[in-house]
């Protein structure tokens, strides 16, 4: 598969939606043009598992516990990433959208026969979570924990993913060790 440009976003925490203080959005425009069948066979082929089709909720929402691809099958759509105060893009077929733990999207319109695949890394279970403040201290820590994947859902394991991910969570702090020498 040739490699496409890609597009990477970044989207702060907002007061309802956290998203991803570290690891940006990535959009793959046309990734899967005419090739929309093999969506979600690529994507657990790239060990982007517990796989689903269908749509995107018309409400504000996240996954604080891992990362998600989508990746549109058929129609279009206009989906709004990153909260109230993010932005919203239009999606055709073949495009993929991956979204960082934490990262707020809503399906503002789409056309009737609007659908998607999505798929998780290592086929981890997702939660849902909406902004709700009393998820809020729960979910952010959830995001501090959510590993990098292995593989990019696209192109496997020499992808954008990695180019636009990599070395971007932070290190943690090293503790002082106190060492006595007799």
């Amino acid at each position: 598969m040739e490699k496409l440009e890609v597009q990477t976003f970044m989207f702060e925490e907002d007061g309802t939606i956290p998203n991803n203080p570290s690891l940006p959005v990535i959009i793959y425009s046309g990734a899967f043009k005419g090739k929309e069948s093999d969506i979600e066979k690529i994507f657990n082929k790239n060990n982007w598992l517990n796989s689903w089709t269908g749509g995107v909720f018309n409400y504000h929402h996240f996954h604080s516990n891992t990362h998600e691809v989508l990746g549109v099958i058929k129609g279009h759509a206009r989906i709004k990433l990153g909260g109230e105060a993010g932005k919203e893009f239009d999606v055709t077929e073949g495009d993929v959208l991956v979204l960082p733990a934490g990262t707020g999207h809503i399906n503002i319109s789409s056309s009737p026969d609007f659908e998607v695949a999505g798929a998780y890394p290592d086929g981890m279970e997702h939660n849902l979570r909406t902004g709700k403040q009393e998820e809020r201290i729960a979910a952010i820590e959830d995001i501090k924990q959510v590993p990098l994947p292995d593989k990019d859902p696209v192109y496997g394991v020499d992808g954008p993913l990695f180019e636009s991910w990599v070395n971007k969570r932070p290190e943690p702090p090293v503790e002082a060790i106190d060492i006595k020498i007799r």
